[in-house]
């Protein structure tokens, strides 16, 4: 009963329905001892949502070749900025939890061919503009477009109708069922934005229906949004004015929080965890999610179009280490496919690519190659990529291999190197699905193949069984299906999956957020802007 009571009375409080001293009596007349009842009233403050302030969030990411337009986002801080500045048709909630967004709901028929979603009234754009379905379709076109650069075209390839029932409702037709499709349409770079006369005139437009209105862009420096008082949703989007900071280099990003000059950073180096944590106004936020760091060879260049140049490398890493000495633990070891346990119907059953001079050096010599390989790297990769990559070159020196690390400019590498070079360090921040990663990164259609692995016998199969499994309703038969993707994918494709690392950001003590945090992306998806709150 007395449970129930300071449950209500804390409610009450949070809500702004009684204030602190009420909620500090009603509990010491319940029987909680004065200190207690100070604690308890502090706690429930904290954990109560407030307006106000300045977010200043240093990242790791930013190129001055960065854009606006959200089809071409290639980078962490660009996708927290069409979060901020705008929405989906469906979300990955704090939970792991799909949710609808800028739709209010969603059902499948004729055997998840056909997906109805019902749009949220009454939504608007920063311009004022009354988010319709002609906005959604046009967005949709636009990333499906024969001359789209998007990187979601390769998501969108199965959709081969969408009308509209009215202004609030779409209708999406697809070429075989696929029950993922809803999680599909959340996808960052399917931001909608404001159509005219059934087209969209500016992907660079800043203009979205998010929580925030970009009001200063400056690629590759700063990115800053005020509030939008007409966000339609409640109880988020709490600061006054968020402002997205480049700061690249690691010691100057971790500078700027112990200093107090930024109030969040993402990619702490495991390095030096334990230093910050010891810094009394600073907290530690780890979360373990589906980042992997890997290491793509294209193999449409030569060398890298020889498969067993691709399995000597594979077997010439000695990726515990790379955990150990990179990660310091805070991850673990790849395997060459880019789905883990947190995934379903992942495949237990695959050979472990451990690291093996003797198998290195057979297929090595198999391959007929001599002289270098040249593997391209920056710290824009990820956090100690460059110490990665020599770790890596030592290790292949054991099996006969000569490596030769090329340090690229930070600056551009998205851009320049990696999807470009034939052989370089590359990030993926992971799907919470298979079809969803292969979808982005190894299907033949899609912008993002890394790999190039898109012809011959074992890729013309994995496309098979990718479309095969996003329809098949027995579960079963598309566990079969996704274990034989993973293993072809494993043996035959060019991505080097190195290690699975955790999030590591640090922020200031007076950022609070809720219990839930997400990991499906670093910064709690990146949400931060719209999901956390000063004290």
């Amino acid at each position: 009963m007395k449970d129930e009571y300071l449950r209500k009375q804390a409610r009450w409080l949070s809500q702004g329905q009684i204030d602190r001293r009420q909620f500090i009596k009603s509990a010491i007349a319940a029987g909680i001892a004065v200190p207690s009842a100070l604690t308890l009233a502090t706690n429930v403050l904290a954990a109560t949502p407030k307006k106000g302030g300045k977010l200043r969030l240093g990242t790791s990411y930013g190129s001055t070749t960065d854009t606006l337009d959200a089809g071409t986002s290639e980078n962490g801080l660009t996708q927290a900025i069409i979060y901020a500045r705008g929405n989906q048709l469906t979300e990955i909630n704090n939970d792991g939890t799909l949710i609808p967004e800028l739709a209010e709901s969603f059902e499948p028929s004729n055997g998840a061919k056909t997906w109805v979603f019902n749009l949220r009234q009454g939504v608007e754009f920063h311009n004022g503009k009354t988010m319709t379905a002609d906005d959604v379709i046009a967005t949709f076109n636009y990333h499906r477009d024969e001359n789209s650069k998007s990187a979601a075209k390769g998501l969108l390839v199965g959709i081969e109708d969408i009308k509209k029932d009215g202004d609030n409702r779409i209708i999406f037709e697809l070429d075989g069922g696929n029950a993922d499709f809803p999680f599909i349409v959340s996808d960052y770079h399917i931001m909608i934005m404001p159509s005219v006369d059934g087209k969209i005139d500016d992907p660079n437009s800043p203009i979205g229906t998010g929580g925030y209105i970009i009001e200063t862009f400056e690629p590759g420096v700063r990115t800053i949004g005020k509030r939008n008082p007409n966000y339609f949703k409640e109880g988020r989007a709490h600061f006054d004015e968020v402002e997205f900071i480049t700061l690249s280099d690691t010691t100057a990003r971790q500078n700027a929080v112990m200093n107090g000059d930024v109030d969040f950073i993402d990619n702490v180096d495991a390095k030096t965890v334990a230093l910050l944590g010891r810094v009394p106004t600073v907290q530690i936020f780890e979360t373990t999610g589906t980042q992997h760091y890997t290491f793509p060879m294209r193999v449409n260049a030569a060398p890298f179009d020889n498969y067993d140049l691709r399995m000597a490398l594979k077997y010439a890493i000695k990726r515990q280490e790379l955990v150990d000495k990179i990660l310091l633990g805070h991850g673990k070891a790849g395997n060459d496919v880019p789905v883990n346990e947190s995934m379903p119907f992942f495949n237990t059953e695959l050979p472990v690519h451990e690291f093996d001079a003797d198998k290195a050096a057979f297929h090595y010599k198999k391959s007929g190659h001599s002289g270098t390989l040249q593997l391209s790297s920056s710290d824009a990769a990820f956090p100690g990529a460059m110490d990665a990559v020599q770790l890596i070159a030592a290790s292949a020196r054991e099996a006969g291999i000569e490596v030769e690390i090329v340090r690229e400019p930070s600056d551009g590498y998205w851009s320049n190197v990696w999807n470009k070079k034939p052989w370089s360090a590359c990030y993926w921040g992971g799907r919470p699905t298979q079809d969803w990663m292969y979808t982005s990164a190894y299907t033949a259609e899609t912008e993002w193949n890394d790999t190039a692995w898109k012809e011959g016998a074992a890729a013309d199969r994995f496309n098979e069984l990718v479309v095969m499994a996003r329809s098949e309703t027995d579960e079963a038969k598309r566990k079969d299906q996704y274990w034989e993707a993973q293993k072809l994918l494993q043996d035959d494709g060019g991505a080097i999956v190195g290690m699975w690392a955790n999030f590591i950001h640090a922020h200031s003590k007076s950022l609070v957020h809720d219990e839930k945090v997400a990991a499906n992306w670093q910064s709690d998806g990146n949400k931060i802007a719209e999901r956390w709150w000063f004290a």
